[in-house]
């Protein structure tokens, strides 16, 4: 585990295996199965889950691979939840449901199937039980039967154990050995499968709103033409698109994503922002969830074979990191390789898409000069598409510019804003007032957040799950937008923050509210950013971004450029309006002299 994983297994993990595993084997021997290969904790590929147990072997009726997914539980009771027969609650944990193990190993063999290459075309070669050996009474999990089971999802017990063993060995050869078949798995290249292409060239590519206009039809049709030039030539090219905020990048990649699966195109998205991509998720697999499983991570190909894909979309790549290395990675991985490098290498076209006016954070690498820079170093041709049309805060590019003066990102300095009919822009003069104007936007039909810099302390909720209200401002206070992955009482979970309506209420950061949009934007310029001498200058004292400090960023000039940054992402979210707000007086003077309308 230490050696696959890169650290030690868990006390919970060791008791795990000491209870099952010995009772797996027992069966596996009186099935008279000991030639097959057992795969123990086999990680499914570009993702961080793991199975139970593979058993790897030769199909008695077809002659071809077998491969039979186990889940392990020790539940000896376990009942619906509320009637949902897809959640389950067990002993000993009364208000924490949990997935029905069926769903669980059905999802685990879907997966394989999707992306094994070698297991392309065989729908037989893999099948899935959940094992509950400890469940000796028929009564105590009588529930559980009710969800739907089928070869990829069977429910055995304790009291049915002559059943599951009659079931391996109706998937199992027991006279062939199994090594030769758990081989092809371990080393099969990666790529989602026709048939999953084929769902997902239905789920995103006939949704309308991702009709392509002006630069971004020519970024879709040059990395077309790039992948068949690829295929005919056998050569390899890399694709930059850049452009602004609501330039149209994320719709450039969902438009790629279908018509390259509709062409039958071994094709991945993948992002560094766990909010943006499980959004993605989201909304491409609404109706189909495997398609959810075609986005991926920017850390997640470190182990990927050379091109064996067609096409990895690469969206938000202003959040390249130097490497993909982190406390979870393997020790056999935990190398300096740059995580450009494993991108690059993951396809034959790998397509960059970023706004290098977007890297907010320590260690992010994603320029255009980093991308040239490798890609020449590889020997590899570079095509740079940019985006100069404007689709977010109302196509208003006055804005944006406007947006980039103020904050020192552009030259020119600060000016007065000029006013823009498709584009509103207001100051308030306290955190309630803007609050105030927010809410009433809501009230008229209108989505809204408010964000501000990372400049106060950020804590877990409370025993009791009521939230902290960490952003203090004199009387007014809210608490930070969730940090973990479930919601907490309205709340909903970070990734959701900026798509969900009960994120209102909640104060959002940079990395829940970078490449999300709403139609009202309001951003509490923190103590980090103040105005000083005629202009916005940084202090970093001010700033608690635990990023910067384990990063160590000792460059003053670093700091800065990232703060701005991040103000700059935070001031484009909005598609109708942005309301400002800042604790410093002279910052709220100068924003009231360079803006007539306030709140």
């Amino acid at each position: 585990m230490q050696f696959h994983t890169g650290h030690r297994a868990s006390p919970a993990e060791v008791r795990s295996w000491e209870r099952s595993l010995p009772v797996l084997a027992q069966d596996l021997e009186q099935a008279g199965l000991g030639k097959v290969e057992v795969l123990v904790e086999h990680h499914l590929p570009l993702t961080s889950k793991r199975a139970d147990v593979v058993l790897a072997g030769r199909n008695p009726r077809t002659g071809g691979p077998s491969y039979v997914v186990i889940e392990l539980k020790q539940w000896s009771r376990a009942a619906a939840w509320d009637d949902d027969r897809e959640l389950v609650l067990i002993d000993g944990y009364p208000n924490a449901p949990r997935l029905h193990p069926v769903a669980q190993v059905r999802g685990y063999c879907e997966y394989l199937a999707d992306f094994a290459k070698f297991l392309d075309g065989q729908p037989e070669a893999v099948a899935g039980a959940a094992y509950l050996h400890n469940a000796m009474a028929e009564a105590d999990v009588r529930d559980l039967y009710d969800y739907p089971q089928d070869s990829r999802g069977q429910l055995f017990t304790g009291a049915r154990r002559d059943e599951f063993i009659e079931f391996l060995r109706d998937r199992l050869d027991p006279n062939v050995p199994g090594s030769p078949y758990a081989d092809q798995l371990i080393n099969s290249a990666i790529a989602p499968s026709k048939q999953l292409l084929a769902v997902a060239a239905d789920e995103v590519q006939r949704r309308e709103q991702f009709v392509l206009v002006a630069e971004q039809k020519l970024a879709h049709s040059m990395v077309l033409h790039e992948v068949e030039r690829a295929r005919s030539r056998d050569s390899k090219a890399v694709v930059i698109v850049t452009g602004g905020p609501g330039s149209g990048k994320s719709v450039i990649a969902l438009s790629l994503l279908g018509d390259l699966a509709r062409r039958g195109r071994s094709v991945l998205h993948a992002t560094g922002s766990r909010s943006f991509t499980q959004t993605l998720r989201k909304v491409a697999g609404q109706r189909q969830p495997r398609v959810q499983r075609m986005f991926k991570y920017f850390n997640q190909f470190m182990e990927a074979e050379p091109n064996d894909l067609d096409v990895l979309i690469l969206d938000e790549a202003h959040r390249i990191r130097e490497t993909s290395v982190d406390r979870y990675t393997k020790a056999v991985l935990r190398t300096d390789r740059p995580q450009v490098d494993e991108l690059i290498a993951a396809a034959r076209v790998p397509v960059f898409l970023l706004d290098q006016h977007q890297v907010v954070k320590p260690g992010e690498l994603g320029t255009v000069d980093d991308i040239r820079r490798h890609a020449a170093d590889l020997g590899l041709p570079v095509h740079l598409i940019e985006l100069d049309a404007q689709f977010r805060c109302g196509g208003s590019e006055e804005y944006v510019e406007w947006v980039q003066r103020l904050l020192g990102l552009s030259g020119g300095g600060p000016a007065e804003w000029p006013g823009d009919p498709a584009f509103d822009v207001r100051v308030a003069d306290s955190p309630e007032a803007m609050e105030s104007l927010l809410r009433d936007k809501i009230a008229a039909g209108y989505g809204a957040r408010i964000s501000a810099g990372y400049c106060w302390p950020w804590s877990n909720p409370r025993p009791d799950q009521t939230l902290v209200d960490d952003v203090q401002i004199g009387s007014w206070a809210r608490p930070w937008n969730l940090k973990g992955d479930r919601k907490v009482g309205d709340a909903p979970p970070a990734a959701l923050w900026a798509s969900d309506p009960n994120g209102f209420g909640q104060v959002g950061c940079i990395y829940t509210a970078q490449g999300f949009e709403y139609d009202w934007s309001g951003v509490i310029l923190g103590p980090d950013l103040v105005w000083r001498d005629g202009r916005f200058t940084t202090v970093r004292d001010a700033n608690k971004d635990p990023a910067f400090k384990n990063r160590k960023v000792t460059d003053n000039s670093a700091f800065d450029r990232l703060v701005r940054n991040t103000y700059k992402v935070l001031l484009t979210r909005g598609m109708m309006g942005t309301v400002l707000y800042s604790p410093d007086p002279e910052a709220r003077d100068a924003l009231h002299e360079l803006v007539t309308t306030t709140g």
